[in-house]
């Protein structure tokens, strides 16, 4: 068969060549120079169009056959690399005086008011100083009385907040698990709609913006902690700042003190007299 084609372009280009020609050797041959030479350069031409067919040919072929290599997923995905893990914990305590229910319901659903209302039940009333009180005290402890008020005003609010966090992130929790099941399935599935190039992309993005998400959940949480921190850095300092400030004042007013002491003792002794 490979013999019978070169053959077979010459006949074909022969047979589209123009006819002028002139007999030769008296038995009624055509012979034209011109249109043989240009057979043999349409012959040549066809061949190399033939050799880059062929080429082309087996370039698809190594493409096809590496595309093929590539679509193949790997046997029992499921089976290998599905993992559980651990459920969403709600939070959960008794009531025996009904103060700790409302705190329970804001921090497992994030609900501001609810919030706020827990940490109020559950909490002691804090009291404030009325005018008359404060007018009474010294500059020194009516600064002190200040601070400490502050410091407790301050971690109402930290805790408030971390609770709020709390319970939006395990409001959240339930919609993110069946999120992340989502992808592992898919990941894991042998679909073929679920595993071409554009599908596997989108799973990678959509993991990558949980991920973002998630990361931004924890972000909040730090935070949470990291107020809550300072606000006992302040409690530390402001407690040591009194234990300093008394010692100060005692240091201060014990020689006036010792004085006033023995002076009235010495006198009460002189002006004693056995009845």
């Amino acid at each position: 068969m490979k013999k019978l084609l070169p053959i077979a372009l010459i006949v074909f280009a022969l047979a589209l060549a123009p006819s002028r020609a002139h007999a030769q050797f008296g038995f009624g041959i055509v012979y034209d120079p011109t249109n043989y030479a240009n057979a043999l350069l349409r012959y040549s031409q066809l061949v190399q169009q033939l050799n880059q067919l062929r080429a082309t040919y087996g370039q698809i072929v190594n493409q096809y056959n590496l595309a093929l290599q590539m679509s193949r997923n790997l046997p029992n995905m499921a089976k290998r690399y599905a993992a559980p893990w651990a459920p969403w914990r709600y939070a959960n305590a008794q009531d025996v005086y009904g103060n700790t229910t409302t705190w329970i319901n804001g921090v497992n659903t994030g609900v501001l008011p609810t919030v706020l209302s827990g940490y109020q039940k559950a909490t002691n009333t804090f009291l404030t100083y009325n005018p008359a009180l404060l007018s009474a005290m010294p500059a020194s402890e009516v600064q002190r009385v200040q601070a400490d008020a502050a410091t407790v005003q301050l971690v109402d609010g930290a805790a408030q907040s971390a609770l709020q966090m709390i319970g939006t992130i395990r409001a959240n929790a339930l919609n993110t698990t069946n999120t992340i099941s989502n992808i592992q399935n898919d990941s894991l599935s042998n679909d073929p709609n679920l595993n071409s190039e554009v599908s596997v992309l989108n799973k990678v993005n959509a993991t990558n913006v949980l991920a973002l998400q998630n990361a931004q959940d924890t972000n909040k949480l730090l935070v949470a902690l990291l107020e809550q921190q300072t606000i006992l850095a302040k409690q530390a300092r402001d407690s040591a700042t009194n234990t300093t400030n008394a010692d100060i004042s005692r240091r201060l007013n014990s020689a006036g003190f010792g004085q006033q002491l023995a002076g009235g003792i010495g006198q009460t002794l002189n002006t004693y007299r056995l009845p």
